[in-house]
This record gives structure tokens, sequence and C-alpha cells, in this order.
């Protein structure tokens, strides 16, 4: 039998493996994977068919089986979790050859439309003492720098800012929503910054139309620095204005003007970016990918962010604006997020009434906004709330949590991770967590802080949840309900039912809503007024209140069955409700109904 030793091919290859095991290890233990089993899992199967001779078998739907579970059956057309990790997997590669790995001399790679690893050595050809000197250079560079650094930044609590809405001074007034996108672009790409805690959208509008008092509006939004600024835009320039105002001392420590093509707006972002950090002695770290896009596509993009931004059902007349900007440009990633969301979002509003083919689109544009930017935040929360609608717990959870590692200061991720999930399945405190934080990057925004009040209320938390729902303006959507059913839990049950009746009558046309004031009826002694709204509706959602009010387990759970029509999300928030769970709670068939929507047991 023939020995390694004694074939010299069979020791150089061995050694190769040796080198190619310690890399595997070195990556599998550095912060981008240590974490993370399932792109560990994926990357481990690869090298070791790979190290076997075996790279004829690395196909999608053998790593759908052997790595992420799959059936024997499974086909990848209709389940595209190989795809959606390869992308990732080869963006947190490309992360830590950039960082921890960028001295290695030996790669690891997975080129894009395959799964085979590729495997480089970029050992130095320099003379060693040319290499030796080069590092010996970088290393004193490097001691200068963090030197500087610690000198400058000896505090290392974040830079906090708010971008206030660009003034639109352009002749055409109508072209507000330019004005708008600006700023809401401006806000994403300085969010990802290292160092600077940027306040959301939300928050940064609300003061739209108030009085510009400087120091009325930091102090309201909690920051240290406000950027503001003009945008006039003519048929083929755009001028922007800026200034940074440091607020403790009213001083403008930063003022630029940018006369440019307009073809150079994307560009101009960028600049402002970069004089933000070198004022304020930051660094760039991480930042969002420099896009080129036509004028035309990007026009088209900023208007339909103008419109997702507006309340139901306007928002949704964004989606044709993002299918025209992807038409016009098919590799603008933000765009393709976009119109996933915008999908994700319609499939719970009108469970029962959208298109037949659009939630294979709403997959297929996630995968695709992840494909052409692996490091966009927003198309990972896209396709957490298309795998959470899916009840793919596991594969939302990680992909809410990359999005999370993207941008950390991403309210909406935040906001979604915690109302499409963990509230979803129970989850309380994790929710409240996640609202937390969503409301901390957007303080004044209403929706954050009625989710909040009904995430607390899960958690009967009843006077916190109090708080949280009277602090959004009166006639906010929600907020009587939100309020009723905080006194509710509280023990007020007249209070309860009086602000849901003095509620709007869009508001008690909401099934869910008329609900809750038929569980208040119920539980106040007014029975056959609950049943008579009950018998009188057509609405599963409406019912199981309702049922629930009257202690009516059967019908309650026949309620809950009828839903799953809907979703397994709107089932499993109902059995969240404390109205609905204190009925069933112990009833042996509550696990059961959990099974069958896809809710974990």
């Amino acid at each position: 039998m023939l020995t390694v030793s004694s074939c010299p091919y069979m020791g150089a290859e061995d050694r190769n493996h040796a080198l190619i095991r310690e890399e595997l290890t070195r990556v599998l233990s550095s912060s981008g994977f240590a974490r993370n089993e399932r792109l560990s899992r994926f990357l481990r199967f690869l090298i070791e068919r790979h190290l076997d001779h075996r790279d004829e078998e690395i196909k999608e739907s053998l790593i759908g089986i052997e790595v992420f579970g799959r059936r024997p059956d499974y086909d990848p057309k209709l389940d595209s979790i190989v795809r959606t990790e390869a992308a990732r997997l080869r963006a947190r590669l490309l992360e830590y050859y950039a960082d921890a790995g960028s001295r290695n001399t030996v790669t690891i790679e997975v080129p894009k439309g395959a799964y085979r690893p590729v495997i480089r050595n970029r050992r130095q050809t320099k003379p060693p003492h040319r290499r030796w000197l080069s590092v010996a250079l970088a290393g004193c560079a490097a001691a200068a720098i963090t030197i500087g650094w610690l000198r400058v930044r000896a505090n290392p609590m974040p830079v906090r800012m708010a971008v206030l809405p660009l003034e639109n001074l352009s002749p055409d007034r109508d072209s507000q929503y330019f004005a708008d996108g600006l700023t809401d672009e401006l806000i994403s790409s300085l969010s990802a910054i290292s160092g600077l805690e940027v306040r959301s959208r939300t928050s940064s509008f609300a003061v739209q139309e108030k009085p510009r008092n400087i120091h009325l509006i930091a102090k309201e939004l909690d920051v240290d620095y406000i950027l503001e600024g003009s945008v006039t835009r003519a048929t083929e320039h755009v001028r922007i204005d800026v200034r940074l105002i440091r607020v403790r001392d009213d001083v403008a420590v930063w003022l630029a003007t940018f006369d440019r093509p307009l073809a150079d707006v994307i560009a101009v972002q960028d600049d402002i970016s970069r004089g933000i950090v070198n004022n304020l002695r930051l660094h760039l770290g991480r930042r969002q990918r420099q896009y080129e896009i036509s004028v035309d596509a990007y026009d088209l993009y900023l208007r339909g962010r103008a419109l997702s931004q507006q309340n139901h059902p306007l928002l949704f007349q964004s989606i044709p604006y993002f299918q025209k900007a992807i038409t016009a440009d098919p590799s603008f990633a933000p765009a393709y997020a976009a119109l996933a969301s915008m999908y994700a979002f319609r499939s719970v509003q009108f469970a029962l009434d959208h298109p037949d083919d659009e939630l294979p689109r709403m997959r297929a544009a996630a995968e695709t906004a992840i494909r052409l930017d692996p490091l966009l935040a927003e198309a990972h929360d896209a396709l957490g709330m298309i795998h959470a609608h899916d009840s793919r717990w596991q594969q939302a959870e990680e992909d809410f949590r990359h999005s999370i590692e993207l941008d950390p200061s991403r309210s909406a991720t935040h906001f979604d991770f915690g109302t499409w999930l963990l509230w979803v399945l129970g989850r309380n405190e994790e929710a409240i967590q996640q609202l937390r934080l969503a409301q901390n990057a957007d303080p004044l925004s209403p929706l954050v802080r009625i989710f909040l009040g009904f995430t607390l209320i899960s958690a009967e938390r009843y006077e916190e949840a109090a708080v949280a729902c009277s602090g959004s303006p009166a006639g906010t959507a929600g907020r009587n309900l939100c309020l009723a059913r905080a006194r509710f839990g509280q023990g007020h049950a007249g209070d309860a039912i009086r602000l849901m009746t003095d509620s709007s009558s869009s508001e008690l046309n909401n099934p869910e809503t008329r609900g809750f004031l038929g569980y208040f009826y119920a539980r106040a002694g007014r029975r056959e007024e609950a049943a008579a709204l009950a018998n009188a509706s057509h609405y599963a959602n409406e019912q199981a209140l309702i049922y629930a009010g009257l202690e009516d387990k059967e019908r309650t759970l026949e309620a809950l069955e009828r839903m799953r029509v809907l979703s397994a999300q709107r089932v499993g928030i109902h059995l969240n409700y404390p109205e609905v769970a204190s009925v069933l709670r112990g009833d042996p068939r509550l696990p059961l109904l959990r099974e069958r929507v896809g809710l974990p047991r």
C-alpha cells in the first residue's frame, strides 16, 4: 500500500489541503461566521466536497438537502434558499478578506453563478527586505493614525444627527418628491457610516411643517448636529446647498454648494457624506455601495420612494414607479428591494385580494436585490418579511438579523423584525426590545409608538402601553384602539368602550377594531350587543375576538381556523392577544392549531 510519506505528489497535496483547512478554521472563527451556524455549515460542506475531489456533486439540489435540511424531493425552482444563502456567503467572505483576512496568504472564494469553491494563493512576491519595509511603514502609519484617532475621539459615543428635509427651490414646484427623495437617500447613506447615529425619516420629516427652530428640533429629536439645506433642480443640472450645524453653540461647522449635472446626483450624496465625515473626524467604514444609474431610473425611484412613505392606500401607488425604475435600469438593487417590501406589505393588507402572481414576483425581487448587492440592508429586510410571510421563521430571523448587522441604526428593520416575527411568535420581550431600538432611531414615529403599545399589551404591561399609545398625536390611526386595550387591561372597561365609540367611522370600518369593541361589550356584561356585532360580521378576525369576549372557546377556535386563509401571521398575532390567549389557555386543541398554520408549537 502506498503511504502518504512515500509519494512526493501526495505529500504536496496533503500540505495544500492542510493550508486550506487552516484557512477554513480561521474563516469560521471570525466574527462574521462564528455566530452563524448556517453559513458555517454551508462553507464547510463546499470545502470538504472540494478537498475530497467531489466538485461534481456540489449542486444546488444536494446543497438544499445536505446543508439546509430540505426533503429529498427538494426543487430549487420552488425554494430559493440555496441561492439566497450563497449570496450571503459570498458577501461574508468579501467582508472577511477586506478586514480580518486581508493579510491571509490563502483565500477562499465562491464565484457568482457557481458553488464550487476557488482557492487562491496571494503570497507576496516582492523581495523580503522590500516587503518588511512596506510592513514597517504601514505599521508606523497605522500607529500614527491610531494615536490621532484616540486623541480626537476620546469619547466613543456615536454622534447623533438629524437630516432635515431639503427645501425645494426648483422652479417646478412639483419637484418636491425630488427634494424629499434626496433627503431620504442622504439619511440612508449617513446611517451606514460608523460613528453616526442618524434619526430615521419619519422623525426628520415630522418637523417639516414646523418653524425651523434648530434648538427645539434638536431637543425633540435628541441630536448633537443637524444637516439642513436646499435643492434646486433645472433641466440638466442640480444645485444642492447644505450646512452642518453644531447645536450646542449654533455654529455651522461645514457649508458646501454642489452645482453638478443631474446625472451626478448620486455622487453628490457621497461628497456630502465625506464632508460630514471629515469635519466630524469620523471614519467612513463600510458604507453603502455607490451605484451608477441613469437619471430617468433614479427619478422614477425617487418618485416611488416619496409615495411609499405616504399613508395607506397611497403608499401602494409607489409600486408602478419601482417597476418602471427597474425597467429603466435592471441593475439598480434598491429599486428591487423597495418593490419587494411594497409587495410584502400589500400581501398582508390585502391577503385575499392581490394578483395571483404577486407572491412569486415579491420573492424574485428580493432575491435579485441581494444578488445585485449582498450588502444592501433593505434587501435582507424585505427577504425577512417574505420568509415570515411564508412561515419560514428561522430563515426570516436570520434575514432580519443580517440586515441589522449591515445597518444597525435602520429603524425599519428593527420594526419589521419586531412586528413581522417576534410579536407573531409570542416572543414579546424580544419584540419590545426591537421596537425600543426602532423608537431610538425614529423617536417621533407614530407607527412605532402604536405598535410598541400593542406589543406591551401582549406582554400585559398595561401602564407602559398606555404611555406609548398616548405618545402618538390625536387622530393617529390605531391610537384609540391602543389606548382602549391598555385601559381595559388596567381594569377600566368603561373608558375602553368610550374610546372605541369615539373613534372615527373609518377606524370602526376595520373588522379588527370592531372585534375589540365587541370583546369589550361582552366583558362589560353587554353580551347582546356583542352577539349582534358577531352575527352581523363576515370576518373571521372580528368574530374570533368577539367570541373570545363571550368566552365561547368552540367558535373562537373555529374563527381562528378560518383565519388560516389570511396568513399564519394573523393567527399568531391573535393568539398573542391576551384577550384571546386568556380564553384558550390550556386548551389541548391549541398546539394542533398552531402546527396547522405553521407556527411553532
